[in-house]
């Protein structure tokens, strides 16, 4: 018995991602779907000829024809499955850590939303608004994704530049902050996206369209350490939420 057709297999991830997104470039699709740019590029000339995906000729940006957008059976599956696996873990972690925790959707090359969230009933307790949207590259969010994808300098100045801090955050302390989330795990931000807000961040790279765990808590509630305790144990229930997939 043969197995899967490769190319039949990677087209459906590339049919499923644009069902879950916005529009997409031919690179943001690749990085993605983790194809080269020529084996990418041919698929989507064949998505295109087929009918399923349109391409904005000015653009050049590519999305789901008009007449797949209906098909549910390629939407939002995988991320559904992620989200209804991670709420009882992200609802422990919340109660243990005393903080609002938040799971991240990736929903285009310049957004993301909130799939899942979970908070403490703690009497002081910051909370997530249900499918909040926010800039790819604002918050520790932001800067944990960039890690794990390995978002060049050049995207990493695209990701920054929209971004409203609320705290000014040049980009060349944005960059490091990006390099060190890389180097420990996980991102932090201390008060730069919301004022009086702690935000720790870890990113999901290897589940389409692309994911991040998050906690946040009041500023200065918290010692250095502590806050690094809780980053680590933020990773750990990233990779519990992984291998629950």
């Amino acid at each position: 018995m043969t197995g899967p057709v490769r190319s039949v297999s990677q087209a459906f991830a590339i049919l499923r991602l644009l069902a879950e997104t916005e529009a997409l470039t031919l690179s943001d699709i690749g990085r993605v779907v983790d194809l080269s740019p020529s084996s990418c590029l041919n698929l989507l000339k064949t998505l295109v000829a087929e009918g399923a995906v349109e391409r904005d000729a000015r653009t050049k940006y590519y999305r789901l024809a008009s007449a797949w957008q209906a098909a549910d059976a390629l939407r939002d599956t995988g991320a559904a499955r992620l989200a209804d696996r991670a709420r009882p873990l992200m609802a422990r972690f919340a109660q243990s850590a005393e903080a609002a925790v938040g799971l991240w959707k990736i929903v285009s090359r310049d957004r993301m939303q909130l799939a899942a969230r979970a908070e403490s009933d703690a009497g002081m307790r910051l909370s997530l608004a249900d499918g909040q949207r926010q800039p790819l590259g604002s918050g520790a969010a932001g800067r944990a994704i960039a890690a794990v994808q390995g978002a060049s300098e050049a995207e990493l100045a695209r990701r920054h530049a929209p971004v409203r801090w609320q705290a000014e955050l040049p980009f060349d302390a944005y960059a490091r902050q990006v390099a060190a989330a890389a180097a420990q795990g996980f991102a932090i931000d201390r008060g730069y996206a919301h004022r009086g807000v702690c935000t720790v961040a870890a990113g999901i790279a290897d589940i389409a369209p692309g994911f991040c765990l998050s906690a946040s808590f009041v500023a200065g509630s918290r010692s250095d350490a502590e806050v690094e305790a809780l980053g680590a144990a933020l990773v750990a229930l990233r990779d519990e939420v992984i291998l629950s997939a």
